[in-house]
């Protein structure tokens, strides 16, 4: 079969495209730009195409086109397979029809989906399990986001509630249509698409009704508004609810209490117990016994950018995290905070995304950083550029912060000024975005907190 990926450069777009090519499809694909990590995987894998849209090279023996949110409606490339009638569709829907005869378990809400499939994956890799999976950060133990085979009896699959294309407008999880579907939690998220809260909840109404029938729901029941859409849902499903387990710190350690004795963890915060707590529920309902998965989860280190460790001297420690969201900025400042408590935190979060940069939004980031003792807003103006976004004043982001005490960084030179400045004795330091902080690598920010010169020295 002969697929061709227009906006090959995606994130997910070449993780399939490479997972396809090692099926045995005949790849190809084209963008205008493709960045790191993207253009390095491409090209070790033979795929990389030269910059642009060629509609020439669109032709009736390609059997299938896959188009990525990148690419606009009016793609070059996208017109000429409309026209000679190639069909057409988004990520999510191939990757449906690549699993449509194995046991789809789709992960979706509005916070920790990476972290909880890459927990299953991680179980089902440590007991020899074989399994197809799409996961939406890079994991040290697989060397690429997605997996595609032609034998493997499951499919693991992270769920994303926005957009499937820019021709296909429903949220890529009710594409894949999963034997088992897990929620973690309902926050408002990506305002662009649904400008309210109830229609961003009617979204995984209708993923509940996605389900296959006799299929099964998990769902974490600490979540009022979640606790309510499945209570009122009619559909012929299984429907599992899990909770946050109970839990310890001892020595900067978290132990969970289990049936079999207390198990030490090498990830912390209550955010990341809930995700295990999901991810044990879903690994039972896949047959996995107990005891497997409690010895497997005592090696998970998590997901890359999930409260991931970034550097420390013998005072200090600096993390990264994926938060934007208000919810998720909440619960890693409280996770540093709680794993933490004789420690100052200095919290700094970038806002980048349509929805995060709306000033109609902002207001739902009210108390999100109160428990930090420095927290802190970064915006590089050229995101604000790119999406026409208007200008956001110190002012506004205080109000609604609810922080007097906020400081608000508009360019990238001022953080490191401000961490090179701090004494990092008796403080902690969280770094905290879905982007990249204007392309700076983050251990030189770890270095600026961490590292001062010696006196006498400039």
């Amino acid at each position: 079969m002969r697929v061709h990926f227009i906006a090959i450069g995606g994130s997910i777009m070449h993780n399939l495209a490479i997972a396809l090519a090692q099926k045995g499809f005949i790849v190809s694909g084209s963008d205008d730009h493709i960045y790191e990590p993207s253009r390095t995987n491409l090209a070790r894998e033979g795929l990389l195409p030269k910059p642009g849209w060629y509609p020439e090279h669109i032709t009736p023996d390609i059997d299938a086109v896959v188009i990525g949110m990148h690419a606009k409606a009016d793609n070059p490339e996208l017109l000429k397979a409309q026209e000679i009638g190639i069909k057409i569709y988004s990520y999510p829907e191939f990757i449906y029809e690549q699993t449509r005869e194995k046991v789809r378990v789709v992960i979706g809400g509005s916070h920790g989906k990476t972290t909880i499939t890459s927990i299953i994956m991680h179980v089902l890799k440590s007991i020899g399990r074989d399994f197809d999976y799409l996961v939406g950060a890079k994991l040290d133990e697989f060397q690429y986001m997605v997996r595609l085979t032609k034998d493997a009896p499951i499919a693991i699959i992270e769920g994303d509630e926005y957009l499937a294309s820019p021709i296909d407008q429903r949220p890529k999880f009710h594409l894949y249509k999963p034997n088992i579907a897990l929620i973690s939690g309902i926050a408002w998220d990506h305002v662009n698409a649904f400008p309210t809260f109830e229609k961003y909840v009617d979204q995984f109404r209708l993923f509940i009704k996605h389900i296959e029938p006799k299929g099964t729901l998990v769902y974490n029941k600490e979540d009022k508004k979640l606790q309510e859409i499945v209570l009122e849902d009619q559909s012929k499903i299984n429907k599992h609810g899990y909770r946050t387990p109970e839990y310890t710190i001892n020595k900067g350690v978290t132990y969970i209490h289990t049936a079999a004795g207390d198990i030490p963890l090498q990830v912390f915060g209550r955010h990341n117990l809930s995700n295990i707590a999901a991810a044990f529920t879903v690994c039972d309902w896949l047959g996995v016994s107990r005891e497997a998965f409690y010895n497997a989860i005592r090696n998970f280190r998590g997901a890359s950018r999930r409260l991931e460790y970034v550097a420390s001297d013998d005072d200090s420690v600096v993390y990264q995290d994926f938060a934007h969201t208000p919810s998720k900025l909440k619960a890693s400042i409280h996770a540093l905070k709680e794993q933490f408590p004789n420690k100052e935190l200095v919290a700094i979060v970038e806002l980048h995304t349509y929805s995060s940069l709306s000033e109609a939004y902002l207001s739902e980031y009210k108390d999100t950083m109160q428990e930090a003792e420095y927290p802190a807003v970064f915006i590089n103006q050229e995101a604000l550029k790119q999406k026409n976004a208007e200008a956001i004043t110190t002012d506004t982001l205080k109000k609604a912060f609810n922080q007097p005490d906020l400081i608000y960084f508009n360019n990238i030179t001022s953080i490191g000024e401000y961490l090179s400045q701090m004494d990092p004795e008796g403080k902690n330091l969280l770094l905290m975005s879905s982007g990249n902080y204007g392309g700076v690598n983050l251990v030189n920010y770890a270095d600026k907190f961490l590292v001062k010169p010696a006196k006498g020295q400039a």
